[in-house]
């Protein structure tokens, strides 16, 4: 299936100087090979923020493949947020946050832990943001409640846009021996799990517990390295929420010419240097490769050295998921693609040739407005979860789910969870995500807690465990059970099963997907 671009709701300089030594006695304090950190404690929960785990990537380093971390003298204060990677301000279409305190030297990580931590399972979170906006810092990831939950918690940001993702004729012909071209941002991904394995032993998280999430973007970032053979090893489950990386990403000379274009777009002649590239400002490179640009840098390009074919195409034929897998999607995920312009008839066209018998699938009775909105939902979300879910082998377990779940005060008037809504029920942050929770009540926080749990079991166990959807079963094709998360939550059987049924027939005939 080949996807369009996915939209997402989510999606200072680098602190290198010393605090006092009565502050770094009173503070939590952890070491690291590159040095001493300094960080803070709010009750039971301690962090440490803006942790370097590459250099900074700018000058020489601008579109390179993450370098080794800078190491410091002293002690390092690690009590505040950093900066966000250079994108565009744009509060609309950014629920999670607003980046405005920016930086290219922005490949920093943040990590919370309970006090007194030892070797507990360890969460890594990437964000979505369709590979353009975003960050680790954004209030809404505050990793202070899953530290509450018995696990150490890490944030990461990763180069976006035509900054992470990006490919010109000038960076081949100066390729570095030994390094990918293009695929920036995720190499930072990488890069950041790499550190993880090494150092959260030094915060009391456990190297061979590690659990890689993500949501949107994020969410294909972990299918995207679930794919690679040079992740095995750096994590032993993973979690999937609302994007399943199954697209076929652009080969590398269709990018070059798309990025010669952007470059263009930025103030770079055809002919620029690379030197001449690198010194464009990111300011003038985040606006040429705007998400509604043609030609924009949007995720994964097929570079031949680290992304050699699509992730689909690796666990179809090859190399099924052998760690425990937890896949799912929400109820109106279509929503805010919708509005963005996509028309309905493009939507539509998921339904295949036979259009009389998708209409059939979903109900005849459908309006055109309606039916796009669940036919693009399930067509880009909620049947290719469906798919992943039955793609692990050798034992490893997958767990599906739907979330559908919408804040009691907002439940008459939503047609259901939008994209991305999950995010302040999993990291306890209804508060701060008041744009799309509404007025938040007991019912909402206590199901928030619950979700949660959810997680927490499985990067804990490898099994979903929890209150809230007790005796979650493994994912199998034949009896096609999942978990519903809804204001009465519970396993279902054969959902949606007719118009998932025949979205996979059309785009994913005899198990594999077509393009």
């Amino acid at each position: 299936m080949r996807h369009l671009v996915m939209a997402a709701l989510f999606g200072a300089a680098m602190l290198t100087g010393s605090v006092s030594v009565a502050a770094a006695e009173t503070a939590p304090a952890a070491t690291i090979a590159q040095g001493r950190l300094a960080g803070a404690r709010t009750g039971d929960v301690e962090r440490f923020l803006d942790i370097p785990f590459a250099a900074a990537p700018v000058g020489a380093l601008r579109w390179r493949a993450p370098q080794a971390p800078p190491r410091w003298r002293g002690v390092r204060d690690a009590a505040k947020l950093g900066p966000a990677c250079p994108q565009t301000v744009r509060p609309a279409l950014v629920a999670g946050g607003v980046a405005e305190h920016q930086s290219e030297d922005c490949l920093q990580l943040n990590i919370w832990r309970p006090a007194g931590a030892r070797k507990l399972p360890v969460m890594v979170w990437i964000h979505g943001g369709a590979h353009v906006v975003g960050s680790g810092t954004f209030p809404v990831f505050d990793g202070t409640a899953f530290a509450r939950q018995g696990v150490v918690l890490v944030t990461i940001n990763y180069r976006l846009g035509a900054l992470g993702y990006f490919a010109h004729p000038a960076l081949s012909a100066a390729k570095p021996r030994g390094e990918a071209l293009a695929n920036y941002g995720l190499m930072d991904q990488l890069a950041a799990l790499r550190w993880v394995k090494k150092n959260i032993a030094a915060f009391g998280g456990d190297p061979r517990q590690i659990t890689l999430f993500g949501e949107s973007a994020g969410a294909i970032g972990v299918t995207t390295i679930l794919a690679q053979p040079e992740a095995k090893g750096l994590f032993a489950k993973a979690i999937v929420q609302s994007g399943v990386g199954l697209l076929d990403p652009r080969p590398l000379g269709e990018q070059e010419a798309l990025g010669a274009a952007l470059a263009a777009r930025a103030g770079a002649p055809p002919s620029a240097s690379l030197d001449a590239l690198r010194a464009l400002p990111a300011a003038a490179l985040v606006a040429a490769g705007e998400v509604r640009t043609p030609g924009a840098m949007t995720g994964p390009i097929l570079d031949g050295d680290l992304v050699r074919e699509a992730p689909w195409r690796v666990f179809a034929r090859s190399e099924p998921i052998d760690v425990p897998l937890l896949v799912g999607a929400n109820s109106n995920e279509a929503s805010v693609i919708l509005a963005m312009g996509v028309p309905p008839s493009a939507a539509l066209a998921y339904l295949g040739r036979d259009q009389a018998a998708g209409r059939a699938a979903y109900g005849m009775g459908l309006a055109d407005d309606e039916l796009a909105r669940q036919v693009l939902g399930d067509a880009w979300f909620v049947a290719p979860a469906r798919w992943l879910a039955a793609r692990t082998a050798g034992g490893a377990p997958s767990y599906l789910y739907h979330f559908d779940y919408v804040a009691a005060a907002r439940r008459d008037r939503a047609k259901g969870a939008a994209h991305g809504s999950e995010i302040p029920y999993l990291f306890g942050t209804l508060d701060y995500f008041a744009s799309v929770a509404g007025a938040v009540g007991d019912e909402d926080r206590r199901f928030g807690e619950g979700i949660a749990a959810c997680w927490v079991g499985f990067a804990k166990t490898g099994v979903p465990g929890c209150a809230l959807v007790r005796d979650w079963p493994r994912y199998d094709a034949a009896s096609d059970r999942l978990a519903k998360f809804a204001p009465e939550s519970g396993v279902v059987a054969g959902f949606r099963k007719a118009q998932l049924d025949h979205l996979l027939n059309v785009h994913f005939g005899n198990g594999q997907p077509r393009p």
